[in-house]
Parts: C-alpha cells; structure tokens; sequence
C-alpha cells in the first residue's frame, strides 16, 4: 500500500511494488493492515473518568466495591468521588450500595456510582444535599436516584469537576484508542448525560490536540447544537435500560410488574424528524425496548407522510440513527429499511449480558432474550450497522466487538467476521453522515485512514482475520488521514 499525504494512492502485490517509488518504506513482515475503527456511541469524559479513576466492572461483591471506594477516597479527599460500572446483578447480594455505606466508605465525602448502564445511580448524603435529589422524582430514600433526580445528581456532579480533571480524563480516552486502532470516536453528549460546556470543551480539546477525531452529538436543544457546532440528536433518550428496568416493552418484564419508561412520544419524533427534514440534519434516538422502537418508527413514519412522496427523501436519505435499539422485532425490519435508519450498536452487550442465565433473560426471559441484537437478520435486511462500545459502560475494545458479533449468544444473529470487521470501522463513518464516505475503505483515493496489527491467525491468507479464540490483535500503528495517532514501527 502507498499513501501520499491523506490519501492511499496504491495497493497492490508484492511482485508489482518495485515498479512504485516512495519516500520511506515499511517492511511489515505479514502484518495485516485494516482500515481503523470507530467507536459509534461513547460517553468521552465519563470513560475517562473510569480510565483514571474508580472503576467497578470488576468487583466481584457489593462489599469488595464499597472497599474499591473506601481506598480511592483515601488517596482523593477534597473532591467529588466518581465510580462506575457496579451491577448489582452480578454480585451475590444482588442489591446496589446504599447512601449510608457510601457515606462510611469516604466519611461523608460527596460520591456519584454510576450503575453499569449509566441510567440509574447511588449517591451520597452530601451530594444528594447539594442536588436537591430528594425534591426530583426518581429519588430513593436509600440514595439510589433514577430519572430527573438522576440527571440532576450527576450535574451537580459534574459540575466540580476541575479543567485539569476533564484534560487528564480527554486525553487518557483518546491516547487508549489510539493504542487500540480507533481513529474517530462519536461523542453522545446532551444536557441529562453531560453538559454543553463538557462538549465544548471535548471539541476545542480535540481541534487542539493530536489524537482520534471526535464527531460530537447533543441530545438537546436545537439552537445549543448549532452554537456548539455538533450533530443534533444522538442519545436522545425514548427510553431507559433493561438493567434499571426503564426500557420501554410492550410486554411487561419477566421480573417487574411494568413495561418500563417512554420519555417522548410519536407527535414530538415526527415533529424532531420534520425539523430535520426542512434544515438538512442528521438525528438518532437512544432505542433499546421494542416499544421505544415503535415509538421512533411511528413517529418518523408520520414525519414521511407529512413529507408526501416528493420530500420523503429528506428523510430517507438523511441516516438517521437509532442507539442500541436492542430489541428490533421482525415486524419492525422492513419499516427501519424503508426509512433507511441506521443502527448503532454495542455487540459487547450481548457478550456481557446475552445468554440463558444473565441479565437479558432474568429481564426478559430466555424467548425474547434470545431475540435481542439480531445482527445477521438486519444485515440481510438491507440495514446498515456501527459498532460502538457506550464506553464506559462497556470499555473500548473495536476487536472485542468484532468477536461479540460473530459469537453472539444466539447462533442466527452471529455475523461473518468480515460483516463485523466493515460495521465497525465503515460503519462508523457512514453513521457520520455522508461527508464521511470514504473513509473506513482501503483503495486508491480513499483517505489514508488505517490501522497496523499483528496478525495472530494460523490461515496462510493474508486477509484473514484473527480467530475469537486468538489472542487480541496489537495495533503498532493507527492513522487518520495520513495523520499518525499511535505508532511503534519507528
């Protein structure tokens, strides 16, 4: 392969590279060249956050968490606590912590543990004091917080967050992808997940400083998104998580008296999607229970007909997104085709939480757990996919979500490992929109945006890719147009 500046000039084979010249060479001895991934769906400053601070994902008891705590406080006084990743699912009490034990853990110090899914947590005494938690609904004497009290928790949280602490966070996420082949990263910012100021930052950050490429979007208001330059929409939230039980379902969970929480309905999506329609944007919707879905369905369809069949394409044409959108039922398929949707997807959830004993079936029971990401029929369908991670609740790992594809839980959802190779690193960029097309294809005149891996597979083919069973590829080098990231070739 030859680049020249930004752009891939040549590839060939080894008998015709003698014929080509170039200024610098690289004999890469068999390792395989991919084009570099994207991460679809991530929170930035949270994750960095885990990576610098308290992450719980592996905390094998609720006591052993609330030790983790104990000590992180020790080395951190003077400041808001943040930790995520607890499930309390996983844990043999299979109860969250509570606002007495974090108060014992940090003497009284203001803590936010964010739940693994990031829509529910546990706060302290004093940080529930300064949000006022106890006057929003969605607030738990026990200081668990759900919903408005929720949101309002991690504002306040986030908001003694200092500059230093938000660089150190930025930098140390984009450092990590960069080691792992990513070369963008799609920001899912907005006011009940982060701040406007959070992503203004990220993006000058991100202008200023060499690394992955950041595609900011707000689930907000309108007129912020246009002052802060991103995309409008993203996670905007339809629904909760099936871990907090605030996935929107038409049948009720297998575990809990209730369908779970709709937070906008048709008439609101279809008016979202018109606004879009008239200005020439791009919008997605936080989707994961299947009546979320048909909310977002009803809502664009209605947004289609008001179109009438001469502005249509507006809507059709435009890639709108759907985030997670776990539990996509046949009769949803040809309707997310016919409106050409997107779906932005994390392959390490079923990995994590697919399978006859784990959170999906304790949910849901194991028939419709068994239906959930069904990656291989949306392929068939016509239906384009970008893998992402939603870092942190599951941490950045593009390889790790090219295996979870292709060894989902259930065998007819599983994807050829190419499928998966393409939804995450093409798909990533098609997700973007079109002035990113391009991107994510090795082939003269494409950009030169790829990655350099170690090729662990014993196939004499030299595209093959690496076995679920082999070890994880090492990236020496990653680059985004022409521009090198990561590098240990030189």
């Amino acid at each position: 392969m030859l680049t020249t500046g930004d752009t891939i000039t040549w590839i060939g084979t080894d008998d015709q590279a003698p014929t080509r010249t170039a200024d610098t060479v690289l004999h890469l001895d068999g390792a395989l060249i991919t084009p570099a991934f994207v991460d679809a769906h991530l929170h930035t400053t949270a994750t960095g956050l885990a990576l610098t601070g308290l992450d719980l994902t592996t905390s094998p008891t609720r006591t052993a968490a609330l030790d983790a705590l104990a000590t992180h406080a020790r080395h951190h006084r003077h400041h808001t606590l943040f930790a995520t990743g607890w499930d309390e699912t996983r844990w043999p009490e299979n109860t969250p912590p509570t606002a007495g034990d974090l108060d014992r853990a940090t003497h009284g110090a203001p803590v936010y543990l964010a739940r693994v899914d990031g829509h529910t947590a546990v706060i302290s005494t004093a940080l529930a004091a300064a949000a006022h938690a106890a006057d929003h609904p969605g607030w738990h004497p026990t200081g668990l917080v759900t919903g408005d009290a929720h949101h309002h928790a991690r504002r306040t949280a986030d908001a003694t967050l200092t500059t230093g602490q938000r660089h150190a966070a930025w930098d140390a996420v984009r450092t990590r992808a960069a080691t792992l082949g990513i070369a963008a990263l799609h920001e899912m910012a907005g006011p009940d997940v982060s701040s406007a100021d959070d992503l203004t930052g990220l993006l000058a950050h991100a202008a200023t400083t060499p690394g992955p490429a950041i595609l900011g979007y707000w689930a907000g208001d309108l007129p912020t998104a246009d002052t802060l330059g991103a995309r409008w929409g993203g996670d905007t939230f339809v629904d909760g998580s099936l871990g907090s039980h605030t996935a929107a379902l038409h049948t009720p969970y297998a575990d809990a008296p209730h369908h779970g929480t709709l937070h906008l309905d048709t008439d609101t999506i279809r008016d979202i999607a018109l606004t879009c329609a008239t200005t020439g944007r791009q919008t997605g919707f936080h989707t994961i229970g299947d009546a979320a879905i048909t909310t977002v369905l009803d809502g664009l369809d209605a947004a289609a007909t008001h179109l009438g069949p001469h502005r249509r394409h507006t809507l059709t044409t435009a890639r709108h997104r759907l985030e997670h959108a776990e539990m996509i039922t046949p009769a949803h398929l040809p309707r997310i085709a016919a409106l050409g949707l997107v779906i932005s997807t994390q392959p390490a959830f079923d990995a994590r939480w697919g399978g006859p004993h784990n959170l999906y079936t304790t949910r849901l029971g194991p028939t419709r757990a068994a239906t959930l990401n069904p990656y291989a029929t949306l392929t068939r369908a016509g239906i384009p996919l970008a893998f992402g991670s939603d870092a942190p609740v599951t941490p950045l790992d593009p390889w790790g979500a090219v295996h979870a594809a292709t060894t989902h839980h259930t065998p007819t959802a599983r994807l050829h490992p190419h499928t998966a190779l393409d939804a995450a690193t093409r798909g990533g960029w098609y997700a973007a929109h079109a002035d990113h097309d391009g991107h994510g294809t090795l082939a003269p005149g494409h950009p030169a945006t790829y990655a350099i891996w170690t090729h662990p597979t014993t196939s004499a083919h030299p595209t093959a890719l690496p076995h679920p069973t082999a070890p994880t590829p090492t990236c020496h080098r990653t680059v985004l147009r022409g521009q090198i990231l990561h590098d240990t070739l030189t």
